[in-house]
């Protein structure tokens, strides 16, 4: 479990970047932000179920934008790897961090751990992973969890039966009263943690 610091530093962090989401409406409606305080949550959960195993589990956001939710799992995992096609917007993850620094610094709540990892490319390029590996050390089929808020989720959900490594599990943010079945995966949720967030894994 975590302890008290660390769940206050969790949702300080999701009090944050929710400030700051991009919503359904306007000119980046279809960037929409996922919400960190049910996330955060979401997490305290899969702790307790031992599907996140603090400073262990590896982590990867499979479209990950500015980078927000691999801030938060940065505090749980031992690596938090994102990888985002639209490089514009990965530009924003520095300031957005800064910011959130000073704001964590008020608090006296520490800083996310240096093991933050961000890559402009494409998830599904295998090319892609093979860089990444080079630079950390870490091959796709390494990764313990893996996110996405609902884009590709299809794409994703074959490529981590393809290759992910067995009790590897895909967080699928976004859904809520229909959750869809992928092929090679088990559907670990009958109803979506938090409302909206869904859990499958690689038998």
């Amino acid at each position: 479990m975590f302890d008290e610091k660390t769940k206050r530093t969790l949702f300080e962090v999701a009090r944050f970047y929710d400030r700051k989401k991009v919503g359904d409406v306007g000119f980046l409606g279809f960037r929409r932000s996922t919400d960190l305080g049910k996330l955060a949550a979401c997490l305290l959960s899969m702790v307790e179920q031992r599907l996140l195993v603090p400073e262990k589990t590896l982590f990867l956001d499979m479209g990950c934008a500015d980078g927000r939710v691999n801030v938060l799992l940065s505090y749980v995992a031992r690596r938090s790897v994102g990888v985002e096609l639209d490089e514009w917007t990965l530009e924003e993850y520095a300031p957005l961090r800064s910011a959130l620094e000073a704001q964590l610094k008020r608090c006296a709540l520490p800083f996310p751990p240096d093991n933050i990892h961000l890559i402009h490319g494409d998830t599904t390029d295998p090319s892609l992973h093979e860089k990444i590996n080079d630079a950390i050390d870490v091959r796709f089929e390494d990764y313990d969890l893996f996110y996405t808020y609902l884009t590709m989720q299809e794409e994703f959900a074959s490529l981590i039966g393809e290759r992910a490594k067995q009790g590897s599990v895909f967080m699928v943010y976004g859904l809520e009263k229909i959750l869809p079945k992928f092929n090679g995966l088990n559907l670990l949720t009958e109803k979506p943690l938090q409302g909206i967030l869904a859990l499958y894994q690689k038998p």
